[in-house]
């Protein structure tokens, strides 16, 4: 790995750890971080690879109340670092990917830890920023915003880091002595999991009304000959259908389309 491409996958873990907490960007999300340190390295298909297969394993986490979810910047970065390590030594990509998305999960509940260790950190931080506004100073207030935002930034650098030190030799011989029994098991989890990410939505948002739709996308679905774009037509002429019968319900059978769709009406 050349330098330059070390130092890009070092800026990209930094502004994953910072969208941790910004969501403004969506520099965490797998799709994108383990895409960007794909395109830094040079292995751009198998980082897009990885990353959808653990986006859609992240589509059921979120932070709800004092709950946090499992870290989904770390395990990104630290999945795509393997990755980049697997293939530079010529493994099997599957294998690599693979390998990468076993690790994903606890890399995931470490970073939990290390993101509750910046959280309960921040409170000083906080109480700092509470004494400069006290006293009017907005220096010192931005000063110790902008120490957050790095202390969020370098909880998944420093173990970027760690991973980079770690030789491709170390990681090609790992996912090379891993058991027969255990690269099957690694073969069928990554074919569940994105049934398993949109179980976890599906589980937070079916209602009596929802589920004849998620019937009806399912046998839509087998029908090989229509395309994503029809796919996603069918299912926004059912949405409209639905918002129609929804808002039928409210204010009697006279309803039209353009109701619906024209949003200037609800101002």
């Amino acid at each position: 790995m050349s330098i330059l491409s070390f130092l890009l996958i070092l800026v990209v873990a930094f502004l994953a750890g910072v969208e941790g907490v910004l969501d403004e960007f969506q520099f965490h999300q797998p799709l994108v971080a383990c895409a960007l340190i794909g395109l830094v390295s040079g292995h751009l298909t198998e980082g897009i690879l990885l990353g959808g297969y653990l986006q859609m394993m992240a589509l059921g986490w979120a932070n709800v109340g004092a709950a946090v979810a499992p870290d989904v910047a770390l395990a990104s970065i630290a999945s795509g670092i393997l990755m980049v390590q697997g293939l530079t030594s010529s493994l099997d990509p599957n294998l690599v990917i693979s390998g990468a998305i076993g690790v994903a999960i606890p890399l995931s509940v470490i970073g939990l830890f290390l993101t509750k260790i910046c959280r309960t950190k921040a409170i000083t931080l906080v109480q700092n920023m509470d004494a400069a506004a006290q006293t009017g100073n907005i220096r010192k207030m931005e000063f110790w915003h902008r120490c957050g935002i790095v202390m969020q930034g370098c909880r998944v650098m420093i173990p970027a880091l760690i991973l980079l030190w770690i030789p491709a030799s170390w990681i090609a011989a790992g996912l090379e002595s891993l058991p027969l029994w255990l690269l099957e098991g690694l073969q069928a989890a990554r074919g569940l999991i994105p049934a398993l990410g949109f179980a976890i939505v599906i589980n937070v948002l079916a209602s009596k009304e929802t589920w004849v739709f998620f019937a009806l996308g399912f046998c839509l679905a087998c029908i090989q000959s229509l395309s994503l774009v029809a796919l996603s037509i069918l299912g926004a002429g059912m949405m409209i259908i639905y918002m129609i019968l929804k808002k039928g319900e409210a204010d009697g059978p006279q309803i039209e389309l353009g109701d619906i769709l024209d949003s200037s009406k609800d101002r």
